[in-house]
């Protein structure tokens, strides 16, 4: 397969990508070496495996790692419901050596993902997912299975791989994953998309959400990322849900009350919710700039995005505008202004000569 036929295939699963994931997938599979994905929960690492799979027309086998997994839960289990049938059955038929040896054959081994990806007779892809959940034990024994794709069974010996899999681990960086294990893997880090990212897989993905909704939900969603009240900001996978959930509701665009009735599709804890409720409050509390405020500071040159005109204090008229508001480019403390022509004649400050109208 060719780059130009992996961008089809990424294409075609509607999965979006840049060039950095698009190259180093290409050579991973071209190197038939393990590639290791981190990022944020939701970015589209465990997607990428799919992907992948469905590219190369191969059976996907994933192990999902958690807290306290041990290599006897990843190769495999003895079948011993089934050994205990075999043994009351063929009891006094058998020598004790010979029905022993039975019973530690592949008709009462049940295979688990990591032996099943090896012993397949066809390629497979193998996810490792959330490999930063696992314990370190557990990733020391990968090491053996990235290294020469064989394992140890006690009971049989050693079992080759027969086919040897294209294996994707994830990870979400809860805790470092070591340097063997690295150096054994191609890298590749996903980040949060950009706005135009993300409106891009938006649109891939749910093409039935309206695109007027889809541009207001990545924009609220980016500005939850980039708030740092937000403890765990919402990923790519909430603003999927999101979309949907407000298509769902027939919403076309998007309020501060219905921010507020589905915020749990974007946001997974009460703190987090309570800060943006609160930030939707402030929102609303702030007043709007009435017409009279705008007429007067028209073109006065300065910034009202926060309600606040730098030239007025307490928003009383300030004499560095005039009536029209317009801007006067004057001195002050009495100095001299050259809209004003303001002098000192015999003692007295006259100031007929103007050529407009006084402040």
């Amino acid at each position: 397969m060719d780059i130009e036929t992996l961008k089809q295939k990424m294409k075609e699963a509607n999965y979006v990508y840049d060039d950095n994931l698009i190259t180093t997938l290409f050579v991973a599979i071209s190197l038939d070496r393990p590639l290791l994905i981190e990022g944020e929960a939701g970015v589209g690492k465990t997607e990428v495996a799919k992907v992948v799979a469905a590219a190369l027309g191969r059976d996907l086998i994933r192990m999902q790692c958690y807290e306290g997994l041990d290599e006897s839960k990843t190769l495999y289990e003895w079948n011993y419901q089934k050994q205990l049938l075999s043994i009351q059955v063929n009891m006094g038929k058998n020598d004790d050596d010979t029905l022993t040896k039975s019973l530690f054959s592949d008709e009462y081994l049940l295979e688990r993902p990591l032996l099943q990806s090896i012993r397949s007779e066809e390629p497979v892809v193998l996810l490792i997912d959330e490999i930063d959940k696992a314990d370190e034990e557990f990733e020391a024994f990968l090491l053996e299975l990235l290294s020469d794709f064989q394992v140890s069974v006690p009971e049989v010996g050693t079992i080759k791989a027969k086919t040897k899999p294209f294996v994707v681990l994830t990870s979400n960086r809860a805790r470092p994953i070591s340097d063997a294990l690295r150096r054994r893997c191609a890298y590749l880090y996903i980040e949060y998309p950009s706005m135009e990212k993300e409106m891009e897989i938006l649109r891939s993905r749910v093409p039935h959400v309206d695109d007027r909704l889809c541009v207001q939900i990545v924009q609220a969603v980016q500005d939850l990322r980039h708030n740092e009240a937000i403890l765990k900001k919402p990923s790519v996978a909430e603003s999927l849900d999101w979309a949907e959930a407000l298509h769902a509701l027939g919403v076309r665009e998007l309020t501060p009350d219905l921010i507020r009735s589905t915020v749990g599709f974007v946001l997974k804890n009460n703190e987090d919710i309570t800060t943006l409720n609160e930030v939707l409050d402030a929102a609303e509390e702030e007043p709007e700039p009435t017409e009279e405020y705008a007429r007067r500071h028209e073109g006065c040159g300065c910034d009202h995005e926060d309600g606040h005109c730098e030239h007025h204090e307490n928003g009383d008229h300030c004499e560095h505008h005039h009536e029209n508001g317009q801007h006067c480019e004057h001195h002050t403390n009495g100095e001299c202004c050259e809209h004003h022509k303001e002098e000192y004649r015999d003692g007295h400050l006259h100031t007929e000569d103007l050529d407009h109208d006084r402040h």
